[in-house]
């Protein structure tokens, strides 16, 4: 690997900022504590701070030559309510709430990469350092976004970064096109007609009814969905009725629905509405069907990960950079932003084997040893979107 070596003196710094913020996690536009640790940290460094972006969001900007191209590295800074169950010395103050997807490691690397471009400004142009909050479950990138993230900070491309478990340090995932999946969730209540349990043709019983949706709901992806395609509709909850011999009036079913394509999306909201709408009626009973679009798909455009495939493989080898790794499922809303401006989205290895374990888990912890080459893949990305002469 080619590591900065300035970053690699740093390290150990690098690692106590994380270890800190990994001790005082906060969750959603709660990121007070977090989001001051960040401003005081590049005004140290001289850059321009702006604070207030969706609440808590906080971005840096660093001039250096005469250029006026301009790019956006964007880090998320939220934690999760969850118990962190880790007995090290820097696990979580904050009873309920642990930073158990290394958005603690994404701040403090982007820290990192900031602190060393400040001081040697190897690029020509603008670098906007974007700290987000509010990434876990309410979108946050949206509502930066929406407030005129790149209206106050023009980029002509943004850049983003998550860990990933299960792949070794020193290894990065680019891949060109969808990265992750959308997460659109939807609510269905289904009305029927309350009967006696012993006498069920008196009524119209909602949970039968929810039952078949269930079923039918599932054939959307193996008999609507392209086969070289991918989605996922999952019923996650079923709700209904109080005791054992009445036959309710009302079923709730609600889950998550995951596709790559936004036509994809498209089509399985219109099947499932004419899903539930036409099981209900033919039961004689109605049904309702709230379809939420949360997260779009993160797509990746093609010249900005090609670049990002470049700093990667300048950090750590070309023989280090996977581009044969499938998407993942799971969503990221990072994808708003990349809605607004072309970018790129890659996953750094955070170790595997013995010890190692999937972020949102009570028992994980960022892999310190990965932050060197985190930082060090933002410091190249930026001499190499921005180069001098």
């Amino acid at each position: 690997m080619e590591l900065i070596d300035e970053i690699v003196a740093n390290a150990a710094e690098i690692t106590a900022w994380r270890r800190d913020l990994h001790m005082h996690p906060e969750t959603a536009f709660e990121e007070h504590r977090t989001a001051q640790f960040v401003a005081d940290k590049l005004e140290s460094f001289g850059l321009e701070v702006n604070r207030g972006l969706a609440r808590t969001g906080v971005v840096g900007t660093l001039r250096a030559g005469t250029g006026n191209r301009a790019i956006g590295l964007r880090a998320d800074m939220d934690a999760l309510d969850l118990h962190e169950l880790n007995d090290f010395a820097h696990k979580s103050r904050h009873q309920g709430k642990m930073h158990g997807c290394g958005h603690d490691g994404h701040t403090a690397m982007l820290l990192g990469a900031a602190q060393y471009l400040a001081k040697a400004k190897p690029f020509d142009g603008i670098v906007h350092f974007i700290f987000q909050p509010a990434e876990e479950n309410v979108a946050g990138g949206k509502v930066m976004v929406d407030e005129g993230l790149f209206e106050k900070f023009p980029c002509e491309a943004v850049y983003g970064m998550h860990n990933m478990p299960g792949i070794d340090v020193g290894k990065i995932v680019v891949r060109t096109g969808p990265m992750m999946a959308s997460a659109d969730m939807f609510f269905i209540k289904i009305r029927g007609t309350g009967a006696h349990g012993a006498y069920p043709h008196r009524g119209v019983d909602p949970i039968v009814i929810g039952s078949e949706i269930v079923m039918a709901l599932q054939q959307i992806v193996s008999r609507n969905v392209d086969p070289l395609e991918s989605a996922v509709v999952s019923v996650c909850q079923f709700n209904s009725g109080h005791t054992t011999n009445v036959i309710p009036e009302e079923a709730i079913l609600t889950g998550t629905t995951r596709a790559f394509l936004p036509e994809v999306q498209d089509m399985i909201e219109a099947r499932m509405q004419q899903i539930v709408t036409g099981i209900a009626a033919a039961h004689g009973a109605t049904a309702t069907l709230d379809y939420q679009r949360r997260y779009p798909p993160t797509i990746n455009t093609a010249d900005e990960t090609e670049l990002a495939a470049r700093a990667a493989a300048a950090v750590v080898g070309r023989q280090n950079v996977l581009n044969n790794v499938a998407p993942s499922m799971g969503a990221e809303d990072f994808a708003w932003m990349l809605q607004a401006r072309p970018g790129s989205y890659v996953w750094l290895g955070n170790g595997a084997g013995e010890g190692s374990c999937m972020v949102h888990n009570p028992r994980y912890d960022f892999n310190d040893q990965a932050i060197a080459v985190g930082a060090s893949y933002w410091a190249r990305l930026a001499e190499l979107a921005l180069p001098r002469g």
